[in-house]
């Protein structure tokens, strides 16, 4: 049984086996919660990252797909890498949101991780609505059969944690 916890905080303290980065396609660091891994992490998360843009994702890592690196520095053991999609009132992206939750719970399966650190993929600089963000993951992760026994979801702010924390009641 996988429980669901929530944590208002800092997604690079977290003491749990692998944190949950909303990377960029490039796989080399950016702003939000990407730029905050990458700071923490220290320089052997980005060395990871470029060995995997130079050997199977030249083009960078599609949206939807994850990747894992070493944690580096962090306290956890691995940082898997997720590209979440940019909101569009246009076109549907829903799909490729949930796409990273679960792809992110396959690769945590892999390396054999029982905790699981995500934040609100997709919800900040990506323009993805917090209350829709928060409806995706949340129903994704428990749709998605895992080995892993904690997901956490680590939210930088108290309007993020109550949103997330009315969709987990």
């Amino acid at each position: 049984m996988t429980e669901l916890v929530l944590v208002q905080g800092d997604i690079t303290a977290q003491e749990v086996d692998a944190v949950v980065n909303a990377a960029n396609s490039s796989l080399l660091g950016g702003g939000g919660v990407d730029g905050a891994i990458h700071r923490k992490g220290g320089p052997a998360i980005l060395a990871e990252c470029r060995d995997l843009r130079a050997s199977h994702y030249g083009k960078g890592l599609s949206t939807g797909r994850a990747v894992a690196t070493t944690g580096g520095d962090l306290p956890a053991r691995w940082v898997i890498h997720t590209v979440g999609p940019r909101w569009s009132a246009e076109e549907d992206r829903s799909q490729l949101l949930a796409s990273c939750y679960r792809e992110s719970l396959r690769v945590a399966d892999e390396l054999g991780a029982r905790t699981v650190a995500f934040p609100a993929i997709s919800t900040g600089i990506y323009g993805w609505p917090i209350d829709d963000g928060a409806r995706i993951a949340v129903q994704t992760v428990r749709e998605t059969g895992t080995s892993v026994t904690e997901i956490r979801f680590v939210l930088f702010s108290a309007d993020a944690y109550a949103v997330f924390a009315d969709r987990l009641s």
